[in-house]
């Protein structure tokens, strides 16, 4: 009993021995493990906030979207590695801040070109969104809303023909350039031009206002064709009239003076055409004017009424004009005055009926001179009215060629004012006559 007794016990003490010696192990490790843990603590705890800092830094750099925004003090992170790193952006940061500025000048820059151009710009990206629209595409366009970025193209542009242009070109190859034409608003015609910019950037549409240039084209072409006509009509009367005379022996002394008047009368004509013409295009070159002078008016109209009396005489219109002070002075030219009051005249006197009368008034009212020259003649039709100052236009054509007008004596009279700053408008009654009337600046 005793033999077990003891070996029960020697049992026992070897089991408390064991787990003394592994509790002392157990604390002897959790202590070194503790002691680790606060000792990596303190080492990490400043770096741990010194690479916070240096991360803070960084994350505002990268987020700086101006040069105002890029930070300029570095916080001190020491002469180690990290001061090294944080030195590296601290010298870094200069040339972001100079490139920041440059491109916010050149971002600024291209805003003003784009948006002061007349042509409008319009681009997309690759899902059918406005990056960028300048006011002269929205104004051109008439834009229901306003282009933001991000904005739908179908949003802004109600024209299914740019919509149209801007997919086939998105669906081209790089490079792609596709040029339409398109009718506006308000009889306004359109040139549209779009690229591809790249895959990615989406395309560009460049809009051009070309209502002027076609109005101005028609202009052109109607002017060559109306010099072509007047022209031919009398080179036409002559060369008949000279045929004959050569290809013929007249005996009859009448009948050949008949067509030597003919030849004369029509190259009379030729003449006051390319007159009037060699004036007009001296009104439209544009050369430099000198300064307006003050022109006596009582002088320039007594010269334009002396002008054109022989011919009032000859077809019987009385031919008068109201009492103008002595004093009057106007602002202008005096030859284009001359020029202006003879054509007036003329046209009074033949477009008149016979026995028929001109009246010519003058009224003075806030700085201007308003000259009145009243006929009692055939009349413009209301009609007609808009049109009598362009060139070539006549009401009668028969009469006006039976007369000897060439159709330019009006839109002389129109650009010979304007460059006098004054301004012709016109009333007139069919059958009844008509009143053209001149208002111009008074000379101070």
């Amino acid at each position: 009993m005793r033999g077990r007794i003891f070996t029960m016990f020697v049992i026992v003490a070897m089991l408390l021995a064991i787990l003394s010696h592994w509790l002392s192990a157990l604390w002897l490790g959790t202590a070194g493990v503790i002691l680790a843990l606060g000792g990596s603590w303190l080492v990490s705890a400043p770096l741990v906030g010194r690479l916070g800092r240096l991360r803070q830094y960084s994350q505002a750099l990268a987020r700086a979207d101006s040069a105002e925004s890029i930070p300029e003090e570095v916080p001190d992170f020491g002469e180690d590695e990290i001061g090294d790193l944080a030195h590296s952006l601290r010298d870094i940061a200069p040339g972001l801040r100079k490139l920041a500025e440059r491109l916010s000048v050149e971002l600024n820059l291209r805003e003003a070109i784009l948006g002061g151009m007349i042509e409008g710009v319009l681009v997309v990206d690759r899902d059918m969104r406005v990056t960028f629209c300048n006011t002269a595409f929205g104004r051109s366009i008439d834009a229901p809303a306003v282009a933001r970025q991000g904005t739908p193209v179908a949003n802004v542009v109600r024209y299914p023909e740019i919509i149209g242009l801007l997919r086939e070109v998105l669906d081209s190859p790089p490079q792609t350039t596709r040029r339409k034409q398109v009718s506006g608003a308000r009889g306004r015609s359109f040139e549209l031009e779009a690229v591809l910019l790249d895959a990615n950037s989406g395309a560009m549409v460049l809009l051009r206002d070309i209502t002027e240039i076609e109005r101005l084209e028609r202009v052109r072409k109607d002017f060559v064709a109306n010099v072509s006509h007047e022209l031919r009509t009398p080179l036409t009367a002559i060369r008949g009239a000279a045929e004959t005379l050569l290809d013929r022996d007249f005996d009859d002394e009448a009948r050949r003076r008949r067509f030597v008047e003919m030849i004369s009368t029509n190259a009379i004509r030729l003449t006051n055409i390319t007159s009037d013409l060699l004036a007009l295009s001296s009104l439209e070159s544009g050369k430099a004017l000198p300064q307006l002078a003050p022109v006596p008016l009582a002088e320039c109209m007594g010269a334009a009424i002396a002008t054109v009396e022989p011919e009032a005489a000859m077809r019987g219109v009385e031919l008068s004009c109201g009492d103008i002070p002595s004093g009057l002075r106007v602002m202008g030219f005096r030859d284009r005055l001359d020029q202006v009051l003879i054509n007036l005249l003329h046209n009074a006197v033949k477009f008149n009926k016979p026995s028929g009368s001109v009246r010519v008034s003058i009224e003075q009212m806030n700085g201007r001179v308003r000259i009145a020259v009243a006929d009692t003649g055939i009349g413009i039709p209301s009609e007609d009215l808009p049109r009598v100052f362009e060139r070539f236009y006549r009401v009668d054509k028969a009469r006006s060629r039976e007369v000897g007008g060439t159709g330019l004596g009006l839109s002389i009279v129109k650009h010979a004012l304007e460059q006098m700053h004054a301004e012709i408008n016109v009333e007139s009654s069919l059958g009844r006559g008509s009143t053209f009337t001149i208002d111009i600046p008074a000379a101070q």
